[in-house]
Formats: structure tokens, sequence, C-alpha cells
């Protein structure tokens, strides 16, 4: 069977470009966006993205005129009933789509369309690219909590990071669709979805990117108010991708107190305190429980092989 040839993109000066061979979803989830989501699309419509990729927005519960304004353009539109998340909503979008290649861009004005085509060549080499952002770009606001995040993963991963919750990237659908089930809803699909595909062993590329500043509502995401959210998707992501770097560890440092305190009773009384082996067995415990965390972490990453079509 002859792949799919997909349409001709215009390049940036105005001429038509080849685009790599397979289809092409571009995945945007809005929510309350009416005062960008219409610049957004303006620009993909502009591109000839409309023509040569689905387009698919998830309004994602919106109370004000997002909806009716995405209707007014040549994209899929899909509707939440009630505002179920960030990472919900990509979800949706990517099991809506058969597209063999997916870029996810967000709808406030910070992404440009131009850029889609750069992710979409990359994506001929890597499994997933990333549109890496310079720090200039960042919000500096986050940016203490982003290193924070950054170094836990990079210890996890036993490798650097790139821009690891840049919500601008593209993979194969086929490689994403198996990992669905350990993605959130929330705000953390980015970051978790790049720690997935290391783990697997995947290589990740980067293409430079600029974003610009968001238009419309301000960021719902909120320093001091999303720290606590923040704390749970370290804990998160390190039960799910390499929970003997929490277990071995707190084993050693329980095993090594019970063993000294043991050292130090048989000396003094030439007993064996209560204490130290009540620590003694905690450590027993906690090691086993940290194998038995990390077998439940490789079935759940091998269920990649089961999303393949």
């Amino acid at each position: 069977m002859k792949p799919e040839i997909s349409p001709r993109l215009p390049s940036q000066d105005g001429k038509q470009t080849t685009p790599p061979l397979g289809r092409l979803a571009v995945i945007i989830p809005v929510y309350n966006e009416e005062g960008a989501i219409g610049a957004t699309l303006d620009g993909l419509v502009s591109r000839g993205i409309t023509d040569a990729a689905e387009v698919v927005v998830v309004n994602d519960g919106s109370s004000d005129r997002t909806a009716e304004i995405v209707r007014k353009y040549p994209v899929t539109l899909l509707q939440h009933q009630v505002n179920r998340g960030y990472g919900a909503s990509l979800k949706t979008g990517i099991r809506h789509t058969t597209a063999e290649q997916v870029v996810m861009m967000d709808s406030d004005g910070q992404h440009s369309a131009e850029d889609i085509e750069k992710i979409r060549t990359a994506l001929q080499d890597y499994p997933m690219v990333i549109g890496e952002r310079s720090a200039a770009d960042q919000v500096q606001s986050r940016k203490f909590g982003k290193w924070i995040i950054r170094k836990i993963g990079e210890f996890l991963v036993e490798q650097k990071l790139p821009d690891f919750n840049s919500g601008f990237r593209g993979f194969h659908r086929r490689h994403i669709m198996g990992l669905l089930h350990l993605m959130p809803n929330g705000f953390s699909f980015s970051t978790t979805s790049t720690l997935a595909f290391l783990k697997l062993g995947h290589s990740i590329g980067t293409v430079p990117i600029h974003a610009a500043p968001r238009v419309g509502r301000k960021s719902t995401v909120h320093p001091i108010r999303d720290g606590s959210k923040t704390i749970m998707l370290l804990l998160r992501i390190i039960m799910l991708f390499n929970p003997l770097k929490i277990f071995i560890p707190a084993s050693t440092v329980f095993g090594l107190w019970g063993c000294s305190l043991a050292c130090i009773n048989m000396v003094i009384t030439n007993r064996v305190s209560n204490g130290a082996q009540i620590l003694m067995v905690f450590a027993m415990f906690l090691f086993f429980f940290g194998l038995l965390a990390d077998q439940v972490s490789m079935l759940n990453m091998r269920e990649e092989d089961n999303g393949k079509d």
C-alpha cells in the first residue's frame, strides 16, 4: 500500500514545500480563550495548516464564547461538558484522531503556526519532538519550581532534560497511545510524557521556537496555590517511573540506623533493643515494597506495546 502524501504547506517565503509523508493532526486544548483562540486559528488558516492537516480543538467546558468562535473555522470541535483539565483535553483529541503524527499546541497565542512544520520535519527522525523555548521566553515567576522539577526529572532518567514542560510538541501517535493511561488529566501532561518517553529509551528531538506572551485572560497557574500540586507531581513521577530511587535510599538509611543502634545496644546492654529491631524490620519492608513498586512500574510501562496500531 502506497503511503499517503500530505498536501504541501507554504513556507515562510510564500513558496510551497513538501512536508514529510504521513497524516498530521494538530490538537489544541482550549478553556475560556475567546480573546485568543481566533488569532491562533487565523494563524493556522493563513499558513495552510487547516488544509494540510486535521486540526482538532477540544473545548474543555468553556463558559465564554470560545466554542462559538471555533465553529467559524474549518476545524474539528470536540466538547467537554465540564472542565476536565489540560491533559484530559489532549487525551480526548489524541483518541479522536487517526493521524500518524500529532502536534499539540496552546490556544493562548504563545505558539506560532509557522513552527509546526519544523516540529513535523524533526518527527522523521524522533518519536517525540519538543519545541524548546529560550530562557527569555519562559515565565519568570515559575522558573524556580521548574528548576526543581527538572532536577528531579534528571535524577530519575539520569540524563539532561530538554524543555520538559513545553506545551508545543509533536509525537508519533502509536507511541503516545499506549501511554495515555499514565498521563494525568491536569497541567503536568507535558512533563509526564517527556519522562515516559525517556524511561522507555526513546530519543527526543528539539527545535527552537519563540513563545510570545499569552493573549486574553491571565494564566490560571498560581505559584503558591499550585505548589502542593507540584509536590504531588514530583512524588507521582518518582513512583511512576523509578520508585527504587526512593525506596532503596530510605531502606538503606533505616537499615544502617537499626544496625548501628543494635551494635550500640550490644556493647552497652548485651542485647538488641526493640527500637533497633523495628528499624531493621522497617528497612526490610521498605526494600521489598520498593521491589514490588518497581515491578508495577515496569508492567505499566509495558502497556506501550498495546497502543501500537
